[in-house]
């Protein structure tokens, strides 16, 4: 099973800080047949953290350790329901934003800290605004790249009209597999095919669906990274899981992330987004920072990927200050 450790290349930048191995991994049986692989790395008692990765539907890769000083950080990763290492595999049932909020929470009790820095990208700052509204008390600051409010727009932008037009070829492929008759709706069109019981049908879709993120998040494209989204248990996870949140709207109101940024006063935040982000606009970034008071914004040259030098740059530097 992929736990997408060769998403992320050691060398792609300077500010990295050095690979280190966890000092602690376990599993947290969550309820509803759900266990959560997570580990701990950096410092026993440092400063606390806990890493969101993006998807929905990936996982936590070696890498991401390496954004937080080990020596000044006590840092917890882990796989969200049904991705990477966590069981059962790309499962959809009792798999929603709520069920995973309710994950972090858990998590942070069996850690015993009262408050943790949050980092998440992508749908890791959905669901990091997601937690941080809804337990305000239970963080001490917000470090989050390529902001994804997961509302209406932002969906429609990349599975209906907007990259569709800077990515026509790209998009043609990712319509190839869906008859015209069913284009109205691509998500739902994808959701009967990845919840199919043919596994060839499945697959198919998934690596359809999956390759059309991969040749869309960063600046330059980077044919290991899509490599990397379509190897099948990957592709599997990634296709359905996603499918299945945009399908159900991420169970969020609309707009509730933006609306309710409000309730985030107090809490210090650093926003990073690249300025040429296709999957998530840059509004995206804007609106959440206008929202947010006292939060900071820092648009970078790059696109969506977490991996591009410039957004770790930004963010090693985000928990670098945080340190403190």
């Amino acid at each position: 099973m992929s736990n997408s450790a060769n998403l992320y290349p050691e060398t792609w930048s300077d500010r990295l800080y050095p690979a280190i191995e966890p000092y602690e991994t376990g599993e947290l049986d969550v309820g509803d047949g759900h266990r959560i692989y997570y580990e701990r790395v950096g410092t026993p008692g440092g400063k606390p953290a806990v890493f969101v990765h993006g998807g929905p539907g990936s996982s936590c890769s070696p890498s991401h350790r390496r954004l937080f000083d080990p020596a000044r950080y006590d840092v917890l990763l882990f796989d969200q329901r049904g991705c990477g290492r966590s069981t059962p595999h790309a499962s959809l049932e009792a798999n929603t934003t709520w069920h995973l909020v309710s994950d972090i929470e858990r998590l942070r009790a069996l850690v015993g800290v009262e408050k943790w820095l949050l980092l998440g990208g992508s749908w890791g700052s959905t669901l990091s605004l997601a937690y941080a509204q809804t337990h305000p008390d239970r963080v001490r600051a917000l470090i989050l790249r390529g902001i994804y409010p997961a509302d209406r727009r932002s969906t429609d932008w990349l599975y209906s009209f907007g990259a569709s037009e800077i990515f026509p070829d790209k998009w043609d492929a990712f319509l190839a597999p869906i008859p015209e008759a069913e284009r109205d709706d691509l998500i739902a069109a994808y959701n009967r095919r990845l919840t199919s019981d043919d596994r060839e049908a499945r697959l198919s879709a998934a690596k359809s669906w999956s390759r059309w993120e991969a040749e869309t998040i960063t600046l330059r494209q980077d044919p290991e990274l899509a490599a990397a989204f379509t190897a099948d248990d990957y592709a599997i996870a990634i296709a359905r899981i996603e499918n299945h949140f945009f399908l159900n709207g991420c169970w969020l109101e609309p707009d509730q992330l933006i609306r309710d940024a409000g309730k985030l006063s107090g809490i210090p935040g650093v926003i990073v987004h690249g300025r040429y982000d296709v999957v998530c606009p840059p509004r995206n970034a804007w609106d959440l920072h206008h929202a947010w008071p006292g939060s900071e914004l820092k648009f970078v040259i790059a696109g969506h990927a977490y991996s591009e030098p410039e957004i770790l740059d930004e963010l090693v530097t985000a928990t670098d200050r945080f340190a403190a």
